[in-house]
């Protein structure tokens, strides 16, 4: 995987922690600034009800978001160190991983009519998909 890609993903993992500290941010209400900001920019029309049930689903969905930034990080580390038939498993799973995420979440997300959250879903998979298909790492070296 070229540098630049390298670069990308890291940077896909840092964009989807700093949204999971946005999204935990909001389950306080002296932090919530942000996350309200977050769901006007993404079109929810009616401001965020930051009741006691959205303020612990924030702060779930928050800490997942970190988590997997966290831990997708440390799968591209370990991919990016191992070679041949080892690595290409390590993609090929990770692929799956990503787009069992995708299936699930973005067809409920529009199933509920919240479709804005399938468009940011597709935006992070294609930042992360794409990388794995353009340099070519589901194949062995």
């Amino acid at each position: 995987m070229t540098p630049f890609w390298q670069y990308w993903i890291k940077a896909t993992c840092l964009t989807l922690g700093l949204l999971g500290l946005i999204l935990a941010g909001g389950a306080i209400d002296a932090t919530a600034g942000p996350a309200r900001l977050y769901f006007q920019m993404i079109g929810s029309p009616e401001q965020l009800d930051l009741n006691p049930h959205m303020q612990v689903t924030l702060g779930v969905l928050g800490g997942v978001c970190i988590g997997w930034s966290i831990t997708f990080f440390a799968t591209f580390q370990a991919a990016h160190a191992l070679h041949g038939e080892a690595a290409a498993k390590v993609w090929r799973l990770t692929l799956l991983g990503l787009t069992a995420w995708y299936i699930v979440d973005s067809s409920l997300s529009v199933a509920t009519g919240f479709w804005p959250n399938a468009a940011v879903n597709t935006l992070f998979f294609a930042s992360l998909v794409y990388p794995i298909f353009r340099a070519g790492v589901l194949k062995p070296a």
